[in-house]
């Protein structure tokens, strides 16, 4: 059937791309002649027989229909293949119409908002006007009129996009819709209310290490009481501009309590797969001579929290548990820091009341309240204060209740955090310049809206990208929050990022596609030459997985070619387990390609690539910390060469051709478990030159399983069974 064009109210709202309370007519806009449903696919509660399906009412043929069973309710679902703003819904009954019905539309087919109903339905020809925005259109009847089913000739959708580009919505400040899977607690949230939905996302997370659930938990500023166990994909972060503005007493926690340690089925100690969760923005209170526990490995951020009163944080599960690896950052912990058996750790412009512990490599900068430099025993690298860095942005709610992005200031020669000592520096967005994009938004309105000049603010879910999302305009900001994640469908980027200045990517995940993608995340295209020394970009939180949830490729994961880039906080994943993983299955040769000038990294996490895991072929660039391991599953050696005699490939690559490098407390790993006399001439290749210098390196063979010749170039001996870890203290 064919419709005239009309012209709706086109309330753009910010509920899950729904409609509710609060919500405010931002524009008048045509609604579009096309009809969207047209050879969507569809589906439906029932048929009434094989002949009448569901499909035969989106076919674009009026002489065709579907029809239900004889019973109530019933109903009819159509895939619009991406969201979109919805603002007409034309029905077309055949004789068995519907007097009672809805229509609803939904970002995952799961959870669906209401944006039309009526009891009193008349059959025939009816032309909805309606305001939404989703993916998933349902129409669904709860009262027949007739004794037959539901019949419809015909379902159409009319959109606002009339050809001319994807229509942004608009956000509300003072009440974003933040999707289903964000969770706001004030002060007046009933206190058992708010420890059961914590309680919930910790019970569905606890193993949940490949799902695609994701969950972000946001206080407004006063005081609770909470125990936040944090599991998988979750996000706990105060809503205030210093950490104090919310104050939890009791817990913000990781326990390694699920994974099986070594051949004990019943020690359930192991932390070396607590990934991918944050506790950001929090001041937390312990009940009394009661401590905090961070059990963590990669990608878990603890940043911006003040932890008061407890007598100490532990870093493993206090016992025998193996734990491999965090990030303190931007944080004051009033008391110790015990680390116990964590292999290695960054902490970056912190405040401790003391640290106690070391394994292979511990790092810190600009932290006061640091154990003194000592290395290689115990293994503590400390740079007294941090050159130039960025905190990561964060959302926060001013006084008059409306949300906002906190886009910290530059900073130079610092030591401690940003906050403890007066207001931080930096600028203020409000989230009505953001669009807050919500799974199943399309790439096309993604784009559109970082060309009218908006930032983005992606709530937590899956993303699957058909196109590479496109950062080219100075200071956006990309925030993620609940460890959104970008999957890359067809091969293309992620994202790129044009050479300008201060771009903020933060909070993202993004996994993989099957289909291999030359690099994941570039920032700044090939042959970049800018200065962007005053503003850089940075990346915070920012990491790439491929392989691990399913079979993913990528040649690159993230391409630094702009000068001046900062990285804070990074971990790179070629996945050695879950599913999808093989040597010939999640291909990956480099973690990270820095070709920029001046580049600097604090916390790099690079693991398990198949050829050099950071290649640096830019001048200037400096590290501050960094950890990897090599490739577990190499079959044989033939297979794992960079040629001219040398074993496999080495871990960290500075190009031959680089004059001025530096880097502190850095470590690579072996664990070549399916062939153990696979062997790695270095972990790390340096031009011999006095402008490249290397601090504090350690190359280990973890439990002696597989060989590393040298620790950088022909220096520091062989790590092996027989000397598991080697020491280099300075290079050259």
């Amino acid at each position: 059937m064919s419709l005239k064009p009309s012209r709706c109210l086109v309330a753009l709202l910010l509920v899950a791309g729904g409609i509710g309370a609060g919500d405010a007519v931002a524009a008048v806009a045509a609604c579009g002649s096309t009809d969207v449903a047209v050879n969507r696919p569809a589906t439906a509660s029932s048929t009434e027989n094989a002949g009448l399906t569901a499909s035969a009412a989106v076919d674009g043929n009026p002489g065709s229909r579907w029809g239900s069973a004889f019973s109530d309710p019933q109903w009819l679902q159509v895939d619009l293949g991406s969201s979109i703003p919805v603002c007409q819904v034309g029905l077309s009954w055949e004789a068995a119409y519907g007097k009672a019905f809805r229509i609803e539309l939904s970002d995952d087919a799961s959870t669906w908002r209401q944006i039309y109903a009526t009891t009193t339905g008349t059959g025939g020809t009816q032309n909805l006007d309606v305001t939404g925005t989703g993916r998933y259109l349902r129409i669904t009847g709860t009262q027949r009129g007739t004794g037959y089913g539901y019949s419809l000739w015909e379902v159409a959708v009319h959109t606002t996009d009339d050809g001319s580009g994807p229509v942004v919505p608009p956000t509300d400040p003072a009440n974003p819709d933040l999707g289903p899977n964000v969770s706001v607690f004030t002060p007046s949230t009933p206190q058992a209310d708010m420890q059961n939905r914590l309680n919930q996302i910790a019970a569905e997370m606890h193993t949940n290490q490949f799902g695609t659930q994701r969950y972000a938990v946001l206080w407004k500023p006063g005081t609770y009481t909470a125990d936040v166990n944090l599991g998988f994909y979750t996000q706990a972060a105060g809503l205030g501009l210093s950490p104090d503005d919310v104050n939890l007493n009791g817990h913000v926690r990781v326990e390694a309590d699920w994974l099986q340690q070594g051949d004990d089925p019943n020690n359930k100690g192991n932390a070396t797969q607590n990934f991918w969760r944050s506790a950001e923005n929090l001041a937390v209170t312990t009940p009394p001579d009661q401590i905090e526990r961070w059990a963590v490995s990669q990608a878990a951020s603890y940043r911006r929290m003040h932890l008061k009163d407890a007598p100490e944080i532990q870093l493993w599960n206090g016992g025998d548990g193996w734990a491999s690896g965090g990030l303190f950052a931007d944080t004051k912990i009033d008391n110790t820091v015990v680390s116990g058996s964590q292999q290695q750790w960054f902490s970056r412009n912190s405040e401790f009341g003391g640290w106690n512990g070391s394994v292979w490599n511990m790092v810190f900068t600009g932290t006061t309240g640091a154990p003194p430099q000592h290395f290689p025993n115990p293994s503590h690298t400390v740079v007294d204060q941090t050159p130039k860095v960025r905190e990561k942005p964060f959302l926060y709610v001013d006084a008059a209740g409306s949300y906002n992005v906190f886009v910290p200031a530059l900073r130079s020669g610092t030591a401690g955090t940003s906050w403890s000592h007066g207001p931080a520096a930096g600028t203020s967005i409000s989230l009505a310049d953001f669009y807050v994009v919500k799974p199943g938004a399309s790439v096309e309105t993604i784009n559109a809206a970082l060309a009218e000049g908006k930032h983005l603010l992606f709530t937590p879910g899956i993303y699957h990208l058909s196109d590479t999302i496109q950062v080219n305009r100075p200071n956006t900001v990309v925030l993620g929050l609940g460890l959104a994640t970008l999957i890359p469908d067809t091969g293309k980027a992620a994202i790129s990022v044009a050479d300008v200045d201060g771009v903020n990517l933060a909070g993202l995940l993004v996994d993989a596609g099957p289909v291999n993608s030359p690099v994941l995340i570039q920032v700044g295209p090939a042959g970049s030459t800018a200065s962007h020394a005053a503003n850089p970009t940075s990346l915070h939180d920012v990491y790439v997985r491929i392989g691990g949830a399913h079979v993913g490729k990528a040649t690159v994961s993230l391409q630094v070619n702009s000068n001046d880039v900062i990285g804070d906080h990074l971990w790179l994943w070629r996945g050695d387990h879950g599913d999808g993983v093989g040597w010939d299955v999640n291909t990956a040769a480099n973690g990270l390609v820095v070709n920029g000038n001046d580049v600097t990294m604090y916390g790099l996490f690079v693991e398990h690539y198949q050829q050099y895991e950071v290649l640096w072929n830019g001048n200037g660039g400096r590290t501050y910390f960094f950890q990897n391991e090599f490739p577990y599953d190499v079959p044989n050696q033939a297979a794992w060469s960079s040629g001219d005699g040398t074993q496999g490939w080495a871990a960290y690559k500075v190009a031959n051709n680089v004059t001025t490098h530096e880097a502190w407390g850095v470590g690579s790993y072996c664990f070549f478990s399916p062939n153990t006399s696979i062997m790695a001439s270095r972990s790390f290749e340096v031009p011999d030159t006095a402008g490249v210098r290397f601090h504090d390196l350690v190359s280990v063979s973890l439990g002696g399983v597989g060989t590393i010749s040298n620790v950088v170039n022909s220096t520091g001996g062989t790590a092996n069974a027989a000397n598991q870890q080697r020491y280099v203290v300075s290079y050259p």
